[in-house]
């Protein structure tokens, strides 16, 4: 069959696209950076879209129009400065439906989240369960998997939050410890995405993918720091919710700046409301149960790979605060003090008025570059801009004012692990 794959590119897309080329399936998919999907997965045939913006049949109907079966893996935790909720999760499947219907699609597979309601206390779990009513009321036959949190190699999503718990030093500070969760690994996600499309699975089923017994949250984590290989925590320390809505508040306003942070106020209301399922008609319809958490670590080798990552996702807020701050701060600290900052430049010969420009110049320049590093889709190239604009510093300097390089207190000497701080930084903001 030729299989449609929304969010291909995402954590439980991509291995669902795997899985269906494993078995010998036509598979395309749609992505937001289809030219980066090509590079990792080139057997695919990409299509760019945006669902934010595919609100009309018209939108989809050169996609569906040569297509067997579409599956829906896109998703959203958060509105924010990328991310349109309603959109992605309710208006775009209900146009992609329509468009669907007309043109013979004959199974839609909708990968949904346990707990998903209209009554559901965040937008997430609304705008899901106005998705899922969309594909209930369409004409064709449908499939509704809802995995609980999903558990896998690549380290995205809720896999990413647990390992950066895990890898805090010595203590182990947590929010709703007593939290239940119930986990499930991506492989059995995409083997039931995969029956569901060949029609293995009846229409109109409703399935929760689950392990049976739940997890509180504290377990979990401590579970993937052992299979992290770090030592055990010294101390739990259990913040009190509140402290947990501040930490939120602000991971929300990073996200309409485009960071989608695991920790924003969605995942807090939906983690406090639990995260379980009922396992019970997965397992009558394909006779399997669904490996428990331990099971799924022991399946999983863990590797250096995983340790840098879970130590690095750690730093990285703290690496883009540090270099924002920093250039910010030089920007400022320059224009404040804009005499002294052009009477460097004066004795290499320039007019005060040159001096001046100049300075004022790179002070502007050193302000906009820590601001933009704080906007997500600019980040990376600010990074780059930073590590540009100082090798522009360096060399001016060499040539205008090279005793610089002899000042006591190091002034360009101190700018080479600014320089490296900003390569490091930009190549941990590679997307997923």
């Amino acid at each position: 069959m030729r299989i449609l794959v929304l969010g291909g590119y995402g954590l439980i897309g991509a291995e669902i696209c795997r899985t269906f080329l494993k078995a010998g399936h036509e598979v395309a998919g749609l992505a937001r950076t289809p030219n980066l999907a090509a590079r990792l997965l080139p057997q695919i045939d990409w299509h760019h879209g945006d669902m934010r913006q595919m609100l009309k049949k018209e939108d989809w109907e050169h996609l569906v129009s040569d297509v067997d079966i579409v599956v829906n893996a896109a998703g959203a935790l958060q509105d924010g400065l990328i991310d349109d909720l309603e959109a992605v999760h309710h208006l775009a499947i209900k146009a992609c439906l329509i468009a669907c219907e007309e043109s013979g699609v004959a199974r839609f597979v909708q990968i949904s989240a346990t707990g998903a309601s209209r009554e559901a206390a965040t937008p997430f779990m609304r705008t899901k369960a106005a998705g899922d009513d969309a594909v209930m009321a369409a004409s064709m036959d449908w499939v509704i998997l809802r995995p609980g949190l999903v558990l896998a190699p690549t380290a995205y999503g809720g896999t990413a939050l647990l390992r950066l718990l895990a890898a805090v030093p010595y203590i182990q500070p947590l929010i709703m410890a007593d939290r239940k969760m119930q986990t499930v690994h991506v492989n059995e996600v995409t083997e039931a995405t995969l029956m569901a499309s060949e029609g293995r699975i009846p229409s109109g089923a409703d399935i929760d993918l689950v392990e049976e017994e739940s997890q509180s949250l504290a377990t979990l984590v401590a579970g993937m720091r052992s299979w992290l290989g770090f030592e055990p925590a010294k101390m739990q320390i259990n913040l009190p919710r509140w402290l947990g809505n501040v930490i939120s508040k602000g991971a929300d306003l990073f996200g309409f700046m485009g960071w989608r942070s695991p920790l924003r106020s969605n995942a807090l209301q939906v983690l406090e409301g639990h995260v379980t399922g009922d396992p019970g008609l997965w397992q009558s319809i394909s006779g399997r149960h669904c490996r428990s958490f331990q099971e799924t670590l022991a399946s999983m080798p863990s590797t250096t790979q995983e340790r840098w990552f879970s130590k690095l996702a750690l730093m990285l807020p703290a690496l883009v605060g540090v270099l924002s701050l920093f250039w910010i701060m030089t920007g400022v600290i320059a224009l404040a003090q804009m005499q002294a900052a052009a009477d460097v430049l004066a004795d290499s010969g320039t007019s005060a008025l040159q001096a001046q420009f100049l300075a004022a110049t790179g002070a502007i320049l050193d302000i906009g570059l820590g601001m933009a590093i704080l906007i997500r889709p600019w980040a990376r190239r600010a990074c780059l801009g930073m590590v540009l604009l100082t090798l522009v510093y360096l060399a001016s300097a060499t040539i205008l004012v090279p005793d610089l390089w002899f000042d006591p207190l190091g002034s360009l000497l101190k700018a080479v692990p600014a320089l490296m701080l900003a390569l490091i930084t930009r190549s941990l903001l590679t997307e997923r």
